[in-house]
């Protein structure tokens, strides 16, 4: 059966309006929610004079999820062990991959599986680039991987556009896909059948009876008050609520609806805490799964030395010294106070966070943040901060009395073509 993609659908709770005459009777919908895709099948269809509504069933096809199950499990296992492995020499290597390798699942994406598999190509451009930064001086071989591996999703997108721009396109006459259920079995059942014709009313009831007893009906309501007048008398003796014998006689009553009462729901289930770490790991200092600590300090520092600080809530690390980078993944409400990084202070994934520069840094890179205030030095001023998919970024320089003056960081842009280029400025409007 062919899998029919609506482009022009308006999706309202188990309703679709189709502002088009095509007939999509037995015909199978495919609609995204929430990055999650959803099956529908058309059951009835009912004419209306703008358009057609189509009733469709909200029944997942589950085909396709066991067909995809052992790719998703895969990709699962991949991500697991990029997890597991953070203390690795290889750990952009890893996330690379893990951040990447969704872009097997583009058969299930319509209507546009190129785009998808471009996003996961460029989730992972920031951790081959971080390669490229690592071994372009040192190794080659490091190098000509990042090319292997990024022209694996490139060839794939060029595959997707020749052959599957729109998506997978199934056979009508084809037989039907199965997750490895054994050959030889029951075959499938037939599709069902077109919906039956729009009753009409004036032919439901036989011939003019349908019209006469229309005709009846609108005759009985124009009457106005006296209409009750047809209606029989019901004496005492025969009302329940004065005689409570007939209510035993009659069996139980039918109780109206009851009012709403929200269902107990289960008690989730704690979160598994790991235990805090704060450690050196050859030349990696590791500050993981902090919660509240105000007082962790970093004094005996190298110049190769590192700092990564991960999943640390609520909590202030200092670094005395000079080192090589510091980096913050994953941090909310973190307090970070350094004195010289000859390299880089990355900040990715976090919220809410404070960096305060005491000495000097050359870079500071922020990823994916929403929240983060940066305290410059005198001796930091000439300091680059870089930033991407951001939001509510302030930057603190010092005054001659010693106060800070906060700059806002833009996060709207205007891009304009001059007559041979592109010209982006940022913008600030007035709210």
């Amino acid at each position: 059966m062919k899998l029919s993609l609506c482009s022009r659908l308006c999706l309202t709770h188990k309703r679709v309006t189709i502002r088009s005459t095509q007939k999509y009777t037995n015909s199978i919908l495919i609609f995204k929610k929430k990055k999650k895709l959803r099956w529908y099948r058309i059951e009835s269809v009912s004419a209306d004079t703008q358009n057609f509504r189509y009733r469709i069933s909200s029944e997942k096809m589950s085909v396709l999820t066991s067909l995809l199950a052992p790719v998703s499990k895969v990709i699962q296992e991949v991500q697991a062990f990029r997890e597991k492995n953070r203390s690795s020499p290889l750990f952009n290597h890893l996330s690379a991959v893990s951040e990447s390798v969704p872009a097997l699942g583009w058969v299930a994406m319509a209507p546009k599986p190129g785009p998808y598999v471009k996003d996961m190509q460029d989730a992972a451009m920031f951790y081959t680039n971080r390669v490229l930064k690592d071994y372009k001086e040192k190794d080659k071989m490091h190098v000509e991987w990042v090319n292997a591996y990024v022209s694996i999703w490139t060839e794939l997108q060029a595959y997707i556009k020749q052959h599957h721009t729109t998506g997978l396109s199934w056979s009508k006459t084809g037989p039907v896909a199965s997750g490895g259920a054994p050959s030889g079995g029951a075959p499938a059942p037939p599709p069902p059948g077109p919906p039956p014709p729009p009753m009409d009313l004036d032919k439901s009831s036989g011939g003019d009876s349908g019209a006469t007893s229309r005709n009846a009906l609108f005759a009985s309501l124009n009457k106005g008050a006296d209409i009750t007048k047809g209606l029989k008398h019901v004496p005492d003796d025969q009302k329940t609520h004065k005689n409570p014998t007939l209510k035993a006689q009659g069996g139980p009553l039918l109780s109206g609806p009851k009012p709403f009462a929200a269902r107990p729901t289960a008690a989730a289930s704690p979160a598994r805490t790991l235990p805090p770490v704060l450690e050196l790991d050859g030349k990696k200092w590791k500050v993981e799964n902090q919660e509240g600590a105000h007082g962790l300090v970093i004094s005996d520092t190298e110049l190769k030395q590192v700092v990564y600080a991960f999943k640390c809530n609520n909590s202030t690390v200092q670094v005395k010294g000079k080192i090589n980078s510091i980096t913050l993944d994953n941090c909310k409400k973190l307090g970070l106070v350094f004195d010289d990084v000859v390299g880089i202070v990355e900040v990715i994934n976090c919220k809410d966070v404070k960096v305060q520069v005491m000495g000097k840094v050359p870079t500071i890179s922020i990823n994916k943040t929403d929240g983060c205030h940066v305290y410059l030095s005198k001796d930091s001023l000439s300091c680059e901060i870089v930033s991407a998919k951001s939001s509510e970024m302030n930057v603190l320089v010092p005054n001659k009395d010693g106060e800070y003056t906060e700059i806002p960081v833009p996060e709207q842009f205007k891009t304009v073509w001059d007559g041979s280029k592109l010209v982006t400025t940022a913008t600030e409007i007035a709210g």
